[in-house]
């Protein structure tokens, strides 16, 4: 899934070399792209939360997801729609990071990208089920038994696995990644660290229940990843 040594494109091809170089360019420019916009579009998605946790919005039972949803109508739209960007966009940077860091920690890197994939594929479901809370909203109705429903959705074991790699993606993944970048010296040591910083700022946001952890966090790791987008793109030149 995630190349940890020279590719067919990278060690060449007897028969069709140029195009096997146009094709490795085009793809290391495709995920360096990601790992640049990624992040941004996640401290975006937390930004928006913090905005809305600030005036009282919360997610605790289904019935503060719908008073949110109700006060925040365009706030929370966005916020899902830049979350489910940043998630399908994470999938692609996550794997060029552990490209990048593949040679000097082959292991932890697979492993790590492998993770950060897998999570952020997971959160990309669940913030498609956040429509639906924003729909009932919209549509109206009764919202009481709407509470109900999002709750025992909350409650399906059958959905809990979604949730718990998503969490194990995000966290331990991207903090694996981040070691997997610092063993290797694929990219300065500081960057590597910045992407590290978000898995303990994300806890420590849930923990103190403020979002504005989760946004620095998410800030801080966006320069790390800047640093492998722009490793990437010398690769690719």
């Amino acid at each position: 899934m995630i190349p940890v040594a020279s590719s067919v494109g990278e060690a060449g091809n007897d028969s069709h070399p140029s195009a096997d170089t146009y094709d490795t360019r085009l793809r290391r420019f495709g995920l360096a792209a990601a790992a640049f916009l990624a992040p941004w579009c996640i401290v975006a998605c937390n930004l928006g939360w913090a905005m809305a946790q600030a005036a009282g919005a919360s997610d605790q039972t289904g019935a503060d997801a719908l008073a949110a949803a109700a006060a925040h109508p365009t706030l929370l739209h966005n916020v899902v729609l830049f979350g489910m960007l940043g998630a399908l966009l994470m999938i692609p940077a996550g794997l060029g990071a552990a490209r990048l860091a593949g040679r000097g920690a082959a292991k932890l890197s697979f492993i790590a990208g492998t993770l950060v994939a897998a999570g952020y594929a997971c959160y990309l479901a669940v913030l498609l089920t956040d429509l639906t809370t924003i729909a009932m909203v919209r549509v109206g109705g009764p919202m009481a038994d709407f509470a109900t429903v999002l709750d025992t959705r909350q409650q399906d074991a059958a959905g809990t696995w979604v949730f718990l790699l998503f969490v194990l993606g995000n966290v331990v993944g991207t903090f694996l990644l981040g070691l997997a970048l610092w063993r290797s010296r694929a990219i300065t040591r500081w960057a590597a660290a910045a992407i590290m910083i978000w898995p303990p700022m994300h806890i420590a946001g849930l923990a103190a229940g403020v979002e504005w952890f989760e946004v620095t966090g998410a800030a801080v790791q966006g320069l790390g990843f800047a640093a492998v987008g722009v490793h990437l793109l010398r690769r690719a030149g």
